[in-house]
């Protein structure tokens, strides 16, 4: 804290800090090997994912943890339990660094404030993960991290949004995010949720 330039924090909050930091880290990590899920075997099998948009993701990973509920239940091994998983290497707080998305987000918010807040992150992490590929090699992906406040519940409880993506190093990680931001895109130019919203009325 005294190295990010918050002198006046108050010593009794400190243990209700870590609790949010921790928590904070745990969603982060879920939410890059849910990235990793989606590309750690290839572009092909992440565009197989994305072309079903954000929505076939989320039922996706919807089936998978119902799955694994299942067999735990019945005693049963994960298929994938002896496959290698990502790792974090190290992760590095650069919170006088602003992304370029977070500037950018910040200016469109000066001009259109209505739909783009101004409110810039409080903090910014770079993550550094080791990826298991196919081939049985390891290839280091660095994951961007902005953390915004969001104000608080009516509970009190204070509110985070997390906005995750690999940063673009390579021309992968760049066709990684155009793959998944554009997913949504093309599941409704091909018609797929009208299709599929015909086919839940049947």
């Amino acid at each position: 804290m005294l190295r990010k330039g918050y002198t006046d924090t108050d010593a009794t909050a400190v243990t209700s800090m870590v609790e949010v930091h921790n928590f904070l880290n745990e969603g982060a990590w879920n939410e890059i090997v849910a990235w990793e899920k989606v590309f750690g075997k290839g572009l092909a099998h992440g565009w197989d994912m994305c072309k079903r948009g954000e929505q076939g993701i989320a039922m996706e990973r919807a089936k998978e943890e119902f799955l694994s509920a299942r067999r735990e239940a019945l005693g049963l091994s994960e298929p994938e339990a002896d496959q290698p998983k990502p790792k974090l290497l190290r992760f590095m707080g650069r919170p006088q660094e602003p992304t370029p998305k977070a500037r950018m987000l910040q200016a469109m918010g000066y001009v259109f404030p209505e739909r783009f807040g101004s409110e810039p992150p409080f903090d910014r992490h770079d993550w550094y993960v080791a990826r298991p590929l196919p081939d049985g090699g390891v290839k280091q992906v660095r994951y961007v991290i902005d953390y915004y406040s969001g104000g608080t519940q009516e509970t009190g409880e204070p509110v985070f949004y997390l906005d995750i993506r690999p940063a673009l190093d390579t021309p992968t990680a760049a066709i990684e995010r155009a793959m998944r931001w554009g997913g949504d895109v093309w599941y409704r130019a091909s018609g797929a949720e009208a299709r599929m919203g015909g086919m839940n009325s049947s």
